[in-house]
């Protein structure tokens, strides 16, 4: 278990004060000025050394993608924060904002000014009402204390930080449809290349980052790229904040190190499944776009990119919902699949067309009116619709399909024949 003195997130449960003066109190904005004077070339191999990989989902190395920044001080570099938090099952950015808005405030001038950035966009999901209104709180008060704006944190660089609300659309969680709703115009995904290091917004080179990603850069350069880079695997590095939610005794957001097995990591924090460890059914252990794993894999998996790989699945966002034997697991991946069709922005046709199908026959599965053939039909558009979309909305609408019937097709076909013959 990590101990408390390693915990980045001191303040996650928000049982202190989100203010400055309470920031402070807990180590932020100390000797920032400092880290900037080290330059944008030791911010870099520190966060290389890190192994952070991005807390959003992809896993891509933060380092390495800061680095595909061009470093032409003319050119009108910008950062943008993934902050559009709207994956089923995923509330980490929330607390983080809600709480110590203070270490994503400053994590964005670390990291602007590391990639040569003077504005920075944080995109914040629009019913995050409340949450907007403390991080603009926040905002106000690092202006209003000289930590951002001209000359911030009296390092000699000068930056500004903006809050922009979305309206609530799943899709601009995409990096791309992001941008394109930040400059005002409809959240579809960009074709790619050109990526947005070489054109992002308003045509100018751009990072998109999530929200825990920049937090937790702060901390890193205070304690060594190294010190992160101590704690769970290599390749797979670092602390990350896990969302248990589901059958389990106490759902909650918690820190803890990479690698921590499943298994461990629900007992000891979420107060275990309901109904014992032997009532679990399966556990969708990244957010709702990654293929759901069954108990006898749960029991041993470890909490990691490249373990939940191996398994077929993925870490995601690293949001864990647990389903105990109570639950239908095919009426829970419909709704999944009903989620994806609403959300789908229409752009591409296996998506547009594909999602409703696979929520039709979902449903038509959840009736008991469908075949062994209807299933194999089913996955068949799975694979049709999964890598041939802009971006990867299709692939999250095929997953969780392909996982159910991985691991439980002979138990939903039992179900069926039954029906059929009653």
């Amino acid at each position: 278990m990590l101990k408390e003195k390693d915990k980045i997130f001191t303040n996650l449960f928000g049982d202190d004060a989100y203010s400055l003066k309470s920031a402070k109190k807990r180590g932020d904005w100390d000797n920032t000025k400092t880290l900037i004077k080290k330059g944008r070339d030791w911010i870099i191999d520190e966060m290389k050394k890190s192994e952070l990989r991005g807390r959003g989902g992809a896993g891509f190395p933060t380092g390495l993608k800061w680095s595909f920044m061009p470093k032409d001080p003319a050119l009108n570099n910008y950062l943008v924060v993934n902050a559009d938090e709207s994956e089923p099952g995923t509330c980490k950015d929330r607390d983080m904002i809600r709480n110590e808005p203070h270490k994503l405030i400053e994590g964005c001038l670390l990291a602007s000014f590391a990639m040569n950035a003077h504005t920075c966009y944080i995109y914040i999901r629009g019913e995050y009402f409340n949450e907007a209104v403390v991080l603009q709180n926040a905002i106000d008060e690092a202006y209003e204390a000289g930590l951002v704006g001209k000359n911030a944190a009296k390092s000699g660089w000068d930056f500004d930080v903006y809050l922009h609300r979305g309206a609530g659309a799943y899709i601009c969680g995409e990096e791309t449809a992001l941008l394109e709703s930040l400059e005002g115009k409809k959240g579809f995904p960009r074709l790619k290349p050109p990526f947005p290091a070489n054109k992002g917004l308003y045509g100018a080179p751009t990072t998109v980052n999530n929200v825990e990603t920049i937090a937790v850069v702060p901390t890193i350069l205070r304690r060594g790229g190294e010190w992160f880079s101590s704690f769970g695997r290599k390749k797979n590095t670092g602390t990350k904040v896990f969302c248990i939610s589901g059958h389990v005794n106490n759902p909650c957001n918690i820190e803890e190190e990479m690698g921590l097995p499943l298994r461990e990591l629900i007992e000891k924090h979420a107060g275990g499944v309901m109904g014992g460890w032997d009532n679990l059914k399966a556990i969708i252990p990244g957010g709702s776009s990654v293929p759901l794993i069954p108990r006898n894999i749960c029991d041993s998996v470890l909490m990691d990119f490249d373990s939940l790989a191996e398994v077929k699945s993925g870490l995601g966002t690293a949001a864990v919902i647990v389903m105990d034997k109570s639950t239908d697991l095919v009426k829970a991946i419909s709704k999944l699949s009903h989620f994806y069709k609403h959300e789908s922005c229409g752009q591409c046709t296996p998506c547009r067309e594909g999602t409703g199908w696979l929520w039709r026959m979902m449903e038509k599965i959840g009736e008991g009116n469908a075949t062994s053939t209807d299933i194999d039909k089913l996955l068949d558009v799975t694979k049709q619709i999964e890598g041939h979309t802009i971006c990867a909305l299709g692939d999250a609408a095929a997953w969780p399909i392909q996982g159910l019937f991985r691991h439980f097709r002979e138990e939903i076909e039992e179900s069926l024949t039954k029906i059929r013959a009653a």
